[in-house]
Formats: C-alpha cells, sequence, structure tokens
C-alpha cells in the first residue's frame, strides 16, 4: 500500500438490513455499485456507519466476502478492525482473512479510557502483529478518549505501516498539528463531512464518508475539486450538500444516512437496537431536502 493509493473519497459503507432485521445483500450488492459507479476512491467496511458492533462473526464473514468479491479489486478495501482487548486483537490477527483487503482502520479502544501511553502501546502492538497497514481512527465522542497529537506523530514515525489517521475528533488545532509535523507518507483523512474541506485546505488527502453512501459522485467530485486546488468549484459542491450535514447528524449515525438511502430506494430504513430509526421530523426534512435538490446521484 502506497501512499498515493488510499486517497480521495473513502466511503465508510452503511450495513443495509431487510424489513425484519437481517444483512440485505442484495441491497450491498447495489450499494457497492452505486459507490464504484460514482467515483469514490476507496471503501471502508464494518466500522461505525456498518453498525459493526451489532453483526454476528458469520454476517461480518459474509458482509467481507461479499464486498471483496465484488469489487474484485478496482478499488482499495479497507476494513474495520478495532477494540479494546489489545491481546485479542492482536491474536486475531494471526488467522484472520485478509484476502483482497487494502488496510485496517483501527479505533482507539473505548470504555476502558486508556492513557495516552495506554494508547500508543495497543496501536504499536497492533502494527507489529499487523501484515496489512493500519489506519488510525480518532473518534473520541464515541469512544471517551481523545488520541492526541503528539501520540499519534509518535505512532507515524515510530510504526512504518501505520500509514495514515482517520480525525473525527473536531478539533481544528490538533489536526492541524499532525498536518505540520508528520512524517512523508503519513495521510490524514477527515472523519467528518463537514469538516472534510477545510481539512483538504489544511493539507488533508481526503475523507473516509458518511454521506458519500448517498451522493458518491457529486461528495467525489468536491473532494477531487478541493485536492486539485479548485476551491471555488469545491465551495459550489459542498454548499449543495451542506444542508444535508447536520440533517445526517440530527439522530445519530447512522440513522441518519438510512432514513435518505431509503428515499433514494437504495436500501430499508432499518436499523439494529440499540440504535432506532431517525425521527419522522428527521427524517421528512432529508426527503423535502432530496425533492427540492433533485438529486439522484
Amino acid at each position: 500500500m502506497t501512499h498515493s493509493q488510499l486517497r480521495g473519497t473513502g466511503v465508510a459503507l452503511v450495513t443495509p438490513f431487510t424489513p425484519d432485521g437481517a444483512v440485505d445483500y442484495d441491497a450491498l450488492h447495489t450499494l457497492i455499485n452505486h459507490q464504484i459507479d460514482g467515483g469514490v476512491g476507496f471503501l471502508c467496511i464494518l466500522a461505525t456507519t456498518g453498525e459493526t458492533p451489532c453483526l454476528s462473526s458469520d454476517e461480518k464473514q459474509r458482509i467481507q466476502q461479499q464486498v471483496v468479491s465484488q469489487v474484485a479489486g478496482r478499488i482499495p478495501v479497507v476494513l474495520g478492525y478495532g477494540g479494546n482487548n489489545t491481546a485479542e486483537l492482536v491474536r486475531g490477527l494471526q488467522h484472520a482473512d485478509l484476502r483482497g483487503i487494502s488496510a485496517l482502520l483501527s479505533v482507539c479502544p473505548y470504555y476502558n479510557k486508556p492513557s495516552q501511553e495506554g494508547l500508543y502501546r495497543h496501536f504499536r502492538a497492533l502494527a507489529d502483529a499487523s501484515p496489512l497497514p493500519i489506519i488510525l481512527y480518532n473518534v473520541p465522542g464515541r469512544t471517551g478518549v481523545n488520541l492526541q497529537a503528539h501520540i499519534t506523530l509518535l505512532l507515524a514515525h515510530d510504526a512504518p505501516n501505520i500509514i495514515a489517521i482517520k480525525e473525527a475528533s473536531g478539533d481544528m488545532q490538533q489536526i492541524g498539528t499532525i498536518l505540520e509535523k508528520r512524517p512523508e507518507g503519513f495521510s490524514v483523512f477527515s472523519g467528518d463531512d463537514a469538516l472534510t474541506l477545510p481539512m483538504i485546505r489544511q493539507g488533508a488527502e481526503g475523507v473516509v464518508s458518511v454521506i458519500a453512501n448517498a451522493f458518491p459522485h457529486t461528495f467525489s467530485r468536491m473532494v477531487y475539486h478541493a485536492l486539485q486546488g479548485n476551491y471555488d468549484q469545491a465551495e459550489h459542491l459542498d454548499s449543495g450538500l451542506r444542508p444535508f450535514y447536520d440533517l445526517l447528524t440530527q439522530d445519530g449515525n447512522p440513522a441518519g444516512i438510512k432514513a435518505l438511502l431509503s428515499h433514494m430506494n437504495l436500501a430499508h430504513n432499518v436499523v439494529r437496537l440499540p440504535l432506532v430509526t431517525a425521527s419522522e421530523l428527521t427524517s421528512l426534512h432529508l426527503e423535502m431536502l432530496l425533492s427540492g435538490s433533485g438529486r439522484t446521484d
């Protein structure tokens, strides 16, 4: 995996469900085609937006196999691989089927709230055990712990196969420090659709996006123009998407994006407990916004 292979728009792929709550593999097939036809740079599967904590081991394995088979090497596939039991994750890497996977996206350990030293040791242990490159995933709003810039930079310098970070802290000062002091070849991806354009302006390589599930073509064009320095074009495209950003987070992720996908007839509006679907008001606003925009992507 080279620095340039993961760039631009990555999609945090949802896991579609049937009305009775089973994984909808037909809808998954449709969504994968929707992303590739829309020109996205890579897919990120079995992570937050994919409701991975609510999937069985068999379901995760089948989803991974379907994605890898259908993508067939056309774009990179990044696999979510994280947790709060370091030893178990290390053991899992010894037997994991990683065929067709380009990199691992590994979230900060959640619930146990490790220190910065604990975070460093956790990710070094994974890096030492992993046969694939690792993308760090910092999302303190979900994990309860922030991977501080100096630890990110230390990992980037000390572990050659830690190649990037998905930054979803929302702390632009922290992100700016990473961008300024990172080693050559270490990438920074936005973990927040609304911050993608300002982060690229500062030097980020792209995004792992939620809204691109619905609008891969438009969002990918926005990111492409931003990476080329065509900020007027990027701003124009971003402004058309901006009303959706707030609505998609109104009732949490992936409730918002699944409501939007249902209005586009791409997936059923079904999530698994403990998540619940977006409110009727949010869903109505998304439907009205979609209808008013005339957007089909």
